[in-house]
């Protein structure tokens, strides 16, 4: 049974089954069926939600829209079509006939109402299980602006999502990345930020320069990234609400890159290149100068930290190729985690402390993988000509990285897949994409 399968059938407390002992049941708990270590996704309804004021109908079937998008992308629920119903929602205060949704196979329904007063959404909802004929939890409700919509759709999908599976949700949440335009000769980048789905798309820069790596504070308000505006490499740090910046203290004669900020939001470490040697430093953005954390004659960058702050995990090729190793955050002996065939890199510890996701090149292949923190059952999740650079879900079950297409001016786009290493899926994006970040939930 694959670890999200695992995972999944703990959260809600259920034995894995046969499909067909599981359908031949006529109640019991929701669930989500497992078959041969295969998830089967949870059939589920969800009638367009209703519209409480005359000018909120466009609204209701646009957030009832999304909802479905959401749930249907993880790949562990399926919609079953409207023209399959018996029966509809006549309103939102309405008994549940439950008889009519079990015989079409519905395991969870989802009723909700859409109201707009002065300029002010209101969004509620309902989460049914069919067949035990209960409603899971009091129902919510969420108030925002008419332009913050997608938002409302996004928070219902994730307290569906976190209700049937016991994991936190991740659609509330945004990414920014590089975008790029222009042939690989003559390649322009700038920094973007989007929703998770690839909606919203704003950009945060102009192409005047080459950005690289954008990286998410713990609360999503900053974002650090290396630009090449100067002809070296520097790191600065801009405020995503004013998209104000400012470049970060830096070295004559040296280049800094790679920068990654600590879970108080305070510290960041990065890679400075001096004299031929790359090393990994800490410094506090508010000033007092840097802390250099590493010292051998080797190149060591790519630092990310684990969710405590207590360690740190990074790439080095002190031992003659690229491979992963793990230090403590202040500096010291660092432990090699990695040991498999080929090389290892960008590392990401998840937001669970659970996982390390990494950049694996073996054999001509570019993988995405994950291994546990002392380097044991370690899973490739893809293989491509090039797949690079993956960030983390906030709840730790989904992952994002770049993906380049051979031929097609070597075109970068934006992929996501979840730990199992089911479910890959293209994100769309207006231009091509590049190394993504994944920011927590927003507030």
């Amino acid at each position: 049974m694959r670890l999200l399968g695992m995972m999944l059938v703990a959260a809600l407390g259920l034995t894995a089954m046969p499909v067909s002992q599981a359908q031949a049941q006529s109640d019991g708990p929701l669930r989500i069926e497992i078959t041969e270590g295969v998830i089967e996704p949870l059939p589920f309804a969800l009638p367009i939600f209703e519209a409480e004021t005359g000018d909120a109908g466009g609204l209701a079937a646009q957030i009832s829209q999304v909802v479905s998008a959401d749930l249907s992308g993880t790949g562990l629920f399926r919609e079953i079509p409207a023209n399959a119903f018996i029966s509809n929602i006549s309103s939102f205060a309405a008994p549940v006939q439950y008889a009519d949704w079990k015989a079409i196979n519905a395991q969870a329904l989802i009723t909700g109402a859409v109201a707009v007063q002065g300029g002010q959404l209101n969004v509620k909802f309902r989460l049914y299980d069919v067949f035990s004929g209960a409603e899971m939890g009091s129902g919510l409700q969420f108030t925002g602006t008419t332009d913050g919509w997608r938002r409302m759709a996004h928070k219902v999908a994730d307290a569906v999502y976190s209700r049937i599976t016991g994991e936190g949700g991740y659609f509330d949440s945004r990414v920014v990345y590089v975008s790029e335009t222009g042939g690989k000769d003559a390649r322009q980048k700038r920094l973007a930020i989007m929703d998770y789905d690839g909606a919203n798309v704003q950009y945060l820069t102009d192409s005047s320069a080459i950005v690289l790596a954008p990286r998410f504070s713990p609360n999503g308000d900053r974002v650090l990234y290396t630009s090449y505006e100067t002809g070296f490499p520097r790191i600065y740090v801009l405020n995503v609400g004013s998209v104000q910046r400012r470049e970060l203290e830096s070295q004559d004669g040296t280049m800094s890159f790679a920068p990654r900020f600590a879970p108080d939001g305070q510290n960041i470490v990065f890679s400075l290149s001096q004299g031929g040697n790359t090393d990994i430093w800490a410094m506090n953005i508010a000033g007092g100068g840097a802390t250099r954390l590493t010292s051998t004659p080797s190149i060591e960058t790519a630092p990310s930290f684990s969710p405590d702050g207590s360690q740190i995990v990074f790439e080095s090729d002190r031992s003659g190729s690229q491979q992963l190793y793990i230090m403590p955050a202040g500096g010291g002996e660092a432990q090699r985690i990695s040991f498999g065939p080929g090389r290892y890199g960008t590392p990401v510890w998840s937001p669970r402390g659970d996982l390390i996701a990494f950049t694996k090149q073996n054999s001509g292949r570019f993988h995405i993988g994950v291994m546990r923190t002392d380097g044991s059952e370690e899973r490739l999740l893809t293989a491509s000509f090039l797949d690079e650079g993956p960030t983390w879900a906030p709840n730790g079950r989904v992952i994002m990285f770049t993906r380049e297409t051979q031929g097609e001016g070597g075109r970068s786009s934006l992929y996501s897949v979840d730990i199992s290493g089911r479910n890959l899926r293209p994100i769309s994006t207006p231009d091509g994409g590049s190394d993504p970040s994944w920011s927590p939930l927003q507030n």
